[in-house]
């Protein structure tokens, strides 16, 4: 059988021009969608509110990793870890050189039980929402009180599927479909029959269900309409926008954290991993302490989606890793509800401002959440739609044994089932690139890998000295919850202790805010850069070729090991 001809028309030949080449970066929070000619992405809450059926039910996605029950075990558990971490800051020193201390959590809970909400005066109201169907950062100002389902379609950096409703993949995808194009129609101002004159690049995590990517590429193509598209690994897309040919690549989101060992534009799969714990679960473990520490807004509930993002900016603007900042601090926060009174809080903090982000290093503290999981590359089941895949090359990408010229047709084909063929090492090396299909395995609950420890593990499952030398050398933390002044120079501190010694005479060196760069929007600038550059124009898939192909094109042209 032929391998298919796809379309290679001139104008796969000829350079797109960048302000119609669309990116879209989803996460579980939020999604960045940008021409590829723009500073910065529009950034939105990637959730949708549906108006419900009378007497439908009722569902509501969380916009912050749940709490799970705090049993007595549980309590126990998280105290035991808050003390840890509290006992390592008090053994450090200051840049004076004097030794930090603590103030203890009951004195602050005194100050805090004192401290009461100074009105500032009414609140506007809830604004009027008439439409059925509400998007992105509108989403807040529906009142929780209407009868509005809100979903958000991604989950721990994965499709959100679940048994209740809107949980099937159809309405995963038809909610990214809304969201999207609400998104490119008002945000962009673009006409969504314009679109057929556009590309896009969509980023896709490092672990990902190749199912997953079908439906994506023809939600890009046949349902929103795109002329072109491609899909970009995340960890790609951050080297490309930190401009770093080679690096481990960190990826800490609001839900997940993955880490990815990238040389010149591939991520090796054996590095890949994916754990279950982000800023969200960080979120939590700081409303846990500081509730311990008689938090003065007694009103504040996960379950409100504006108290939420009150935590969420309280974790932004409070929180750090900076060992000269110890004993107690006083910070002022505003409460301001639609329909309610605008309150001054006075919160007196402590250490738990750096405990909260080291709950990175020490994971027991973010079990406020649940048990973690880590998910690690793993072969596939082969699909139907692509008998060229890795599967179909394992099965018959075999050296004949070494035949005689004049030997007919038949004889060879023989040749190919006798027990023990000879293999040709250029064979070996086609088929082992291809063999480890993309997917993923979930390791037990409690196998979940601290930051230090995942990087260490990812940089070990290189396939080469010389490679473990470049990532050691090269760590590039992205994404929106690496926002914290000093969790790097911890984080080299942590790696430094435990590189083995053989690669200590590398120069560490971690970059978390390349050409100053929000490293929120890291990997969407350099899906961004990565479309335009000259070797980019091969990778584009068309309508017509998808319509032909499927699957199999999407193999041929991705920029990864399919």
């Amino acid at each position: 059988m032929s391998a298919p001809s796809y379309d290679t028309g001139p104008e796969h030949f000829q350079q797109f021009p960048s302000n119609r080449i669309i990116v879209i970066h989803p996460g579980s929070l939020y999604v960045r969608i940008g021409r590829a000619s723009d500073l910065l992405p529009v950034k939105q809450l990637h959730c949708i509110a549906r108006k419900r059926r009378p007497g439908g039910k009722i569902y509501r996605d969380p916009f912050v990793p749940p709490s799970v029950p705090k049993t007595k075990e549980l309590i126990e558990e998280l105290e035991e870890c808050r003390l840890q971490i509290s006992h390592t800051l008090q053994s450090c020193l200051q840049a004076s050189g004097a030794r930090r201390y603590a103030t203890p959590p009951q004195q602050i809970a005194a100050f805090n039980r004192r401290s009461l909400g100074e009105p500032l005066g009414e609140g506007d109201p809830w604004p009027q929402v008439q439409c059925d169907i509400v998007v992105g950062d509108l989403v807040l100002d529906v009142d929780p009180e209407l009868d509005y389902n809100v979903h958000f379609p991604f989950r721990r950096g994965d499709f959100n599927l679940h048994s209740e409703v809107g949980g099937s993949l159809s309405s995963v995808l038809n909610d990214l479909y809304t969201i999207w194009s609400s998104i490119i129609e008002y945000k962009l101002g673009i006409p969504l029959i314009e679109l057929v004159k556009y590309r896009c690049v969509l980023l896709i995590p490092d672990i990902y269900s190749r199912s997953h990517l079908k439906y994506l590429t023809s939600l890009l193509l046949k349902d929103l309409g795109f002329g072109h598209c491609f899909l970009v690994q995340e960890s790609v897309g951050a080297t490309f926008g930190a401009g770093i040919g080679s690096a481990c690549v960190v990826d800490i989101g609001d839900q997940k954290t993955a880490v990815s060992c990238v040389e010149d534009g591939i991520s090796h799969k054996s590095t890949r991993l994916r754990m279950d714990y982000g800023a969200g679960d960080v979120c939590q473990a700081l409303s846990w302490m500081f509730h311990k520490s008689a938090f003065p807004y007694k009103n504040w509930n996960e379950n409100i989606p504006r108290d939420v993002f009150l935590m969420r900016n309280l974790y932004q603007d409070f929180c750090h890793v900076n060992l000269d900042v110890c004993g107690p601090q006083e910070k002022t926060f505003l409460v301001d509800h639609p329909g309610d009174i605008i309150n001054r809080y006075t919160l007196q903090v402590g250490d738990e401002c750096i405990i909260s982000p080291l709950s990175l290093f020490y994971t027991d503290l973010l079990k406020i959440t649940g048990q973690k999981m880590t998910k690690i590359q793993n072969r596939q089941l082969s699909d139907a739609e692509d008998p060229f895949d890795a599967e179909f090359l394992r099965d018959t990408g075999r050296k004949r044994e070494t035949a005689d010229p004049t030997a007919n047709e038949s004889q060879q084909l023989e040749g190919l089932n006798e027990s023990q063929p000879t293999v040709n090492p250029d064979d070996d090396i086609v088929v082992d690139a291809l063999e480890g299909v993309p997917g993923e395995v979930t390791l037990a609950p409690g196998q979940v890998l601290s930051l230090d420890a995942a990087i260490l593990q990812s940089i070990d499952c290189c396939p080469n000295e010389e490679l473990k030398r470049k990532m050691y050398s090269s760590i590039l933390i992205v994404g929106g919850g690496v926002k914290v002044h000093g969790l790097n120079l911890w984080l080299q501190n942590k790696l430094a202790l435990q590189i083995p010694y053989s690669y200590k005479t590398e120069q560490l060196e971690i970059v978390t805010s390349p050409k100053d760069i929000d490293p929120a929007s890291t990997v969407w600038k350099g899906a961004a850069v990565m479309s335009c550059l000259e070797s980019a124009i091969e990778l584009w898939i068309n309508q017509n070729e998808w319509n032909r192909y499927g699957l199999k094109i999407l193999r041929e042209r991705a920029p990864f090991i399919w």
